[in-house]
């Protein structure tokens, strides 16, 4: 199977050596997604929803959408923001949802507060 590298500019590009996603055969691996370009940062509903609108852009890009998403890693700043980012998160799928995990860290690139990737298949 070939690799193909999905890229689009509906959604930040890369801010070091990776790709916005990968695909291989059915399968979409998509780097983790983050807001940076809001500012401020803080209200945390408006960067989970950034995030998931850039990892929308890119799953069009690879024509796909969030009903093949089968997994989701989350990670976040502040633990205590999780029901406000499950709120907007989960307002992006309808009936089944991914497998997950969500994760605190202590600190994320350009110091945002969440970021997000999904493995999708068609």
């Amino acid at each position: 199977m070939s690799k193909q590298i999905v890229y689009t500019d509906q959604a930040p590009a890369p801010i070091g050596p990776y790709s916005q996603a990968v695909k291989i055969g059915d399968t979409l691996y998509v780097s983790g997604q983050i807001a940076a370009e809001l500012a401020p940062l803080g209200d945390i509903q408006a960067e989970t929803r950034k995030v998931m609108e850039n990892m929308g852009a890119i799953l069009r890009a690879a024509s796909m959408d969030y009903a093949n998403v089968v997994k989701a890693t989350i990670f976040v700043k502040d633990m205590n923001n999780f029901a406000a980012i499950n709120e907007i998160y989960g307002s992006f799928f309808t009936g089944d949802f991914p497998a997950r995990e969500t994760v605190e860290v202590a600190r994320l690139p350009k110091d945002v507060n969440v970021e997000i990737s999904v493995i999708a298949v068609k």
